[in-house]
């Protein structure tokens, strides 16, 4: 079984604020993307590793996280407009033979080895996997004037995350679709999803954060500082 990571890091972080992106900032002493990526080559399932970056920002991600890091990776290619096209890009990027296909976001850099390896044995057995925890606040749909429409059952609702693993051929294909249909969607799984391919839910971890704000880096910085003092974060 081959599993090729595809790691979209492309985002210029305006929600973050400040010049440098957040996937170049220090966190617990090394530049946030760099906890990515070893965690994804650390779980030993991934078979390849291709980093996409802003256009123009190739030779900067080598000399600012990997280089330094002595991280080998198989390529880095420049991302698009979004997320969703910079997926793609990296998924185009990805050279055969591989079964399967694992998307991580660069800015959850708290993920593990342990729940990357998870993830990809249920997608080995089911075809497409989600790693997601359960939500534990009480959602309200609501309409354009936000007054509340429906209260969903919050037992059948999840929270989703990274990595998401597919097949190769679904996740090609959903992606070829979506460009076709103009369809944007917020992750992968929503555009496997729309094809009808069923999606198994792994369960994920409440720190497995995506850093967005500096509160959130803050939070990594501490959880990381624990992880490597041997201690409960």
């Amino acid at each position: 079984m081959r599993v090729a990571a595809v790691v979209p890091a492309a985002g210029c972080g305006t929600r973050f604020g400040g010049s440098t992106p957040k996937q170049y900032l220090a966190v617990a002493g090394l530049p946030l993307l760099a906890w990515t990526l070893r965690a994804l080559l650390d779980s030993t399932v991934v078979n390849s590793l291709t980093v996409v970056v802003a256009p123009g920002e190739e030779v900067r991600c080598a000399a600012e996280v990997l280089d330094p890091c002595g991280i080998l990776v198989d390529r880095v290619v420049p991302g698009g407009a979004d997320r969703q096209a910079s997926v793609c890009a990296g998924v185009a990027a990805v050279a055969e033979p591989v079964d399967l296909i694992l998307v991580h976001d660069g800015a959850r850099p708290l993920i593990t080895p342990a729940l990357i390896r998870a993830c990809v044995e249920a997608a080995a057995q089911d075809g497409a996997a989600v790693v997601a925890v359960p939500v534990s606040d009480t959602i309200k749909i609501a309409g354009a004037d936000r007054m509340v429409v429906e209260t969903p059952p919050r037992g059948r609702l999840w929270a989703a995350q990274t990595p998401q693993v597919f097949r190769t051929d679904w996740l090609r294909e959903a992606h070829a679709r979506a460009l076709a249909d103009g369809f944007r969607g917020t992750d992968d799984s929503v555009l496997v999803e729309r094809l009808g391919y069923p999606v198994r839910l792994v369960p994920g971890a409440a720190a497995n954060i995506k850093v967005t704000t500096p509160t959130d880096l803050s939070q990594a910085e501490h959880i990381l500082r624990a992880r490597l003092a041997g201690k409960p974060a």
